[in-house]
């Protein structure tokens, strides 16, 4: 079994009835509380990557683009500026590139399969939403995702693709959050998979 087949009222999921039932304490949690976000989603076209760490090493040209993708969600912003709007207390103007590290699949004049590494960096230049001053300070932080569905080869070890790309740009700080709580989760066993062939016919009734 699992938290999504299993309806022991110690599971998390929806809730049945009322939802004052079965709370029993307050619980004070270690964790990141996000204040604002926001997401961008683009296609740019004939971005220039070039690639590093190359696997197999010394392919042999020309290169053929297969796909390419992000190899981590968690972008870097580089040159982060933040400076508050005076005239929206508790908003800020957010700049900076986001980073984000990705692969290139490929395949080299032999047809042999490669990869190698690369990142593509995006502007951003917009308003989020930030806390209150405070001893515990939040930081700016971006998660994201990428795709490139064609590409070309250029020359050495560069392309020219077109990135869809998706990010979220987050205010967030790490606190000690209050919650009310039903108590701990109840953990069922795990349901293991099985291709017994009899399983379906002895799960039938005797009779119709």
């Amino acid at each position: 079994m699992s938290f999504n087949n299993n309806k022991n009222e110690k599971m998390p999921g929806v809730i049945q009835g009322n939802p004052l039932n079965g709370l029993c304490e307050k619980v004070c949690l270690h964790c990141r509380k996000v204040f604002d976000a926001c997401m961008r989603q683009t296609t740019e076209e004939d971005v220039q990557v070039t690639l590093t760490g190359q696997t197999p090493a010394d392919p042999v040209l020309p290169l053929t683009f297969v796909s390419g993708r992000n190899t981590s969600s968690q972008g870097t912003i580089e040159g982060l500026t933040v400076d508050p709007l005076d005239d929206r207390p508790c908003f800020a103007r957010v700049r900076g590139t986001v980073t984000i590290p990705m692969e290139i699949v490929y395949t080299d004049a032999n047809g042999t399969t490669g990869v190698g590494e690369g990142t593509i960096g995006v502007p951003i230049d917009i308003v989020l939403g930030v806390p209150e001053p405070s001893i515990i300070p939040y930081e700016v932080v971006a998660v994201v995702g990428f795709v490139s569905p064609q590409g070309t080869y250029v020359d050495g070890s560069t392309f020219s693709i077109t990135a869809c790309i998706t990010i979220i740009v987050k205010t967030e700080t790490e606190v000690e959050l209050l919650v009310p709580s039903y108590g701990y989760c109840y953990i069922p066993p795990c349901q293991e998979f099985t291709q017994d062939v009899c399983t379906g016919f002895f799960e039938l009734p005797l009779y119709p």
